[in-house]
Order: structure tokens, then C-alpha cells, then sequence
């Protein structure tokens, strides 16, 4: 196939670029940030891309997230592709206080509290529910009993929380992105369109001054 990899990645080489990129995380950004800049479209609709991909990434859908992206990104009439790409904002370096501050928020709204101690920490919750959707897949062939008890506690002290708290500071992070955007992206794109012109006029003048010479 012509996209594949010549050099396959074993898993946990796959793992390790996911955690900690070629290059570093700071490349990485300034990568995407090129890229986003250089998208054929008003800068508006590119910063409603933006800001869909950035809201995307408060919400507790992992894996998921740049369908979640396309899909908010469909609904704002934003830039496809600079709402995948804006997922980036999500990665592990930001995961932790976005996962910390969406939760408190949702169990603040909720009127909850994640008990840590009564059952398993955050990531032993997460482990619980997986656990369980196996589980129960297992039992639908071999007869076995389902449990579904691991899934609720996920969804009643993590999934749900998750969603509601990640609404607040998910749009309040994405409108900041969004306005910090817009000017950004007017500016970048007059000073190419002033280059390219000025490219052009170049090439003009060159075949003023020098013109090729008629054909025999």
C-alpha cells in the first residue's frame, strides 16, 4: 500500500512516539501550528475548527476524539481539518489537568464526590469498566453471569462528571483559543498572499527585461 510505514513500529515503540514524539512535544506544536496557518480557508472557519477540536479533547470520549472533532466541527460550520489537528491540544502532557479539572467541575455541578477510597482510583476505574464490557462480551457466548458493577461506578464517578464538568472550562479554554486565533491566522495569511504576489511580480519583470526568443 503507498501510506504504509516501511519501517513497522512494534507496540511499544507506537506507545513511546504517542507519549513522547520525535523531536519533543515543542516541534510537534510548532508542526501543527504550521500547518493550521497554511489551510486554505477564511480564518474564521479555521478558528472554529480550532475551537472544536480544543472542546473536544474536555470530553471523556477518548479514542474517539477526532470523530467527537468532526462531528462539533460539522455543527460550528468549522475547518475539518484544523479541528483534527487541534486535538493535539489534548496529549499526555495536558490530559492530567484537563481530567483533574473536569472532574471537579462535574462532581461540583452534580452535587457528587469521587470516592476514591470505597472502590478504586482513577485509573483503576477506567481498568474496571474495560474489565467488565470483556467481561460481559465473554458472556453473551459462554453463559456466564454479567457484572456490570465496575461500569456503573466508571459511569457514575468518572464518565458522567467528566462530561458535564468538561463543558465550563472546555468552552472556556476553545473560545480563548479561538480568539487568540482569528487575528493570528488574518495576519499570517495577508503577509503570504504579499509574498506570493511579490514572487510573482518578480517572475514578471524578469520576463519583461529578459523575453524569450521567438521560435524558428
Amino acid at each position: 500500500m503507498v501510506f504504509r510505514r516501511r519501517d513497522r513500529r512494534s507496540v511499544l515503540r507506537a506507545i513511546a512516539d504517542f507519549l513522547y514524539p520525535k523531536g519533543g512535544w515543542t516541534r510537534a506544536f510548532h508542526y501543527v501550528k504550521h500547518r493550521v496557518r497554511r489551510l486554505p480557508d477564511s480564518p474564521e472557519r479555521i478558528a472554529r475548527g480550532i475551537w472544536a477540536g480544543v472542546f473536544t479533547t474536555f470530553t471523556p470520549f477518548y479514542t474517539m476524539h477526532f470523530l467527537v472533532a468532526f462531528l462539533i466541527a460539522r455543527v460550528v460550520h468549522g475547518n475539518i481539518l484544523a479541528a483534527l489537528m487541534a486535538t493535539f491540544f489534548g496529549n499526555p502532557l495536558t490530559y492530567v489537568p484537563i481530567g483533574f479539572v473536569s472532574l471537579k467541575t462535574g462532581h461540583f455541578i452534580l452535587g457528587t464526590n469521587f470516592e476514591e477510597g470505597a472502590a478504586r482510583s482513577f485509573g483503576g476505574k477506567f481498568f474496571d469498566a474495560g474489565h467488565d464490557l470483556f467481561h460481559n462480551f465473554g458472556a453473551i457466548f459462554s453463559g456466564r453471569e454479567p457484572d456490570w458493577r465496575g461500569l456503573s461506578v466508571f459511569y457514575h464517578e468518572i464518565f458522567l462528571p467528566y462530561l458535564v464538568g468538561g463543558i465550563i472550562p472546555g468552552v472556556i479554554t476553545a473560545t480563548i483559543c479561538y480568539v487568540l486565533s482569528v487575528p493570528v491566522i488574518r495576519a499570517y495569511q495577508k503577509r503570504r498572499k504579499k509574498q506570493i504576489k511579490k514572487k510573482f511580480d518578480a517572475i514578471r519583470k524578469r520576463a519583461e527585461v529578459d523575453p524569450l526568443p521567438p521560435p524558428d
